[in-house]
């Protein structure tokens, strides 16, 4: 039973596109500056930060602009002032899945593996931390690699692992909001996912503990968006953009979930607003991936076409 439910957890950590790009880009990766008063910190603040300004500088760039060109050369400063940062390179690797880029893929997850393995001696939280990160990446190359059916195997024993130094880092401090953060967003896309869990207690979790509120309500929102509770995707969504109203990423979400709600509700209003959060989104995507531009236009035009086909609809009921 461990094992099957085990399986059912790699599949949809390993096997969906739209986590990896997701999650793991938006999620794991997550640090940014939303308040000002956070110094290279932005879960503990100035008291105790335990991250570097170029780190930092790198995630305001993408989670708080959504640049990607500017980040690009944040993170190479980055990695050359602070190369024991394992978050460094988890942001790497990220892009380079978004990239199709295998080769940078398998190198960034191992240098987060092996620089979160380093840092457990001298922080024991953030060390456990990212070392399952790293576990969690070096999972994903292997499945991009070998495949689903050839990869589960071994990717099954790196999911293991992620567990267990993710249960090492909750024993040192249970309440640190960046590892609720990370955890949060894990635990909430099983319990979106799997049908015998329930989101509601992760979503208490991630609201009392975790941090910043902008990604907390931004995960929760994809979590609605997913469970097909548009009301509440939208509400949270908003909230997302009261703190990073920049970002081109956060209006491509508020389109997709005002395009779903549209659809469901055959509401032509709702659908007229999502491809105008779809176009705001593409006025950035000079900043943006070619790849998440693509998709972008995609839904964009998927959405015209749900409006062409909803004021057929609308003529052929007026004339009967």
């Amino acid at each position: 039973m461990f094992k099957q439910f085990l399986i059912a957890q790699l599949r949809i950590f390993w096997r969906s596109p739209t986590f990896l790009k997701v999650t793991v880009a938006t999620s794991i990766i997550f640090h940014i500056l939303v308040n000002p008063s956070f110094a290279g910190d932005p879960f503990r603040g100035q008291e105790s930060p335990k991250i570097g300004d170029r780190t930092e500088a790198a995630f305001n760039a993408i989670f708080q602009q959504g640049n990607y060109s500017l980040a690009k050369d944040a993170l190479q400063k980055a990695a050359s002032s602070e190369p024991n940062e394992p978050l460094v390179y988890a942001i790497q690797a990220s892009l380079a899945y978004q990239n199709q880029d295998s080769a940078s893929l398998e190198k960034y997850s191992s240098k987060t593996l092996e620089t979160g393995q380093n840092l457990i001696a001298s922080d024991p939280l953030r060390g456990n931390l990212y070392t399952a990160v790293g576990h969690f990446l070096t999972g994903a190359v292997i499945l991009n690699r070998e495949g689903t059916v050839n990869g589960v195997p071994q990717a099954l024993s790196r999911l293991r692992k992620v567990y267990t130094y993710l249960d090492r880092a909750e024993d040192i401090s249970a309440n640190d909001p960046e590892l609720n953060l990370i955890r949060g967003y894990m635990d909430l896309m099983l319990a979106v996912n799997l049908p015998f869990t329930s989101p509601d207690q992760v979503i208490e979790r991630l609201e009392k503990n975790a941090a910043p509120n902008y990604l907390v309500n931004r995960g929760i929102a994809l979590a609605y968006r997913d469970l097909k509770q548009y009301s509440q995707a939208l509400d949270y969504v908003n909230r997302a953009l009261k703190t990073t109203a920049d970002n081109p990423e956060i209006y491509y979400l508020k389109a997709q979930i005002l395009h779903e709600k549209g659809k469901a509700e055959k509401s032509q209003d709702l659908i007229k607003e999502a491809i105008t959060n779809f176009d705001k989104a593409l006025t950035k995507k000079s900043q943006l991936p070619t790849n998440l531009v693509k998709q972008i236009e995609h839904e964009r035009n998927q959405a015209v076409s749900s409006q062409r086909i909803g004021k057929r609809q609308e003529a052929r009921g007026n004339r009967q």
